[in-house]
């Protein structure tokens, strides 16, 4: 089974993204709620990538590798040499007050953190990688 997809930093490749996920979650035999909350977020982090970390440029590409770091455990291992991710900036917004104004967008990483059991972001030069860690026993 292919555990990777290289894509080129474009909104429409978030498909193939997705697909890819799904296809290889589907194998793994997990409940529909748990593969869409997966699929969810790794669309998510790389949606970030594509559009935020490298500004939607073609001639740039993302790598996504899925491995099973343990049985029962996933990882999702996301790369790309765009603006680093600055975790140390980063607060954690309030949903329900982005709800009550009406507030779009902002979400995604508090939606990450909830969905998988660990996120943890590095850099290395010009590399960044995302990775996200999921149970599935």
């Amino acid at each position: 089974m292919n555990n990777s997809i290289r894509v080129n930093c474009t909104k429409k490749n978030l498909k193939l993204i997705r697909d890819f996920v799904t296809e290889y979650l589907h194998a793994l035999s997990l409940s529909d709620i748990l593969m869409n909350q997966i699929v969810l977020a790794v669309d998510e982090i790389c949606a970030n990538l594509i559009i935020h970390a490298n500004h939607e440029d073609p001639s740039k590409h993302i790598l996504l590798v899925i491995t099973e770091e343990r049985p029962g455990m996933l990882k999702f291992e996301i790369s790309d040499e765009g603006l680093a991710f600055e975790r140390t900036n980063y607060k954690e917004p309030d949903i329900q007050e982005n709800i009550r104004n009406g507030k779009k967008g902002g979400v995604g990483i508090a939606l990450v953190n909830r969905i998988m059991d660990r996120v943890e972001f590095k850099t290395n030069g010009s590399s960044n990688t995302c990775l996200l860690f999921k149970k599935i026993k």
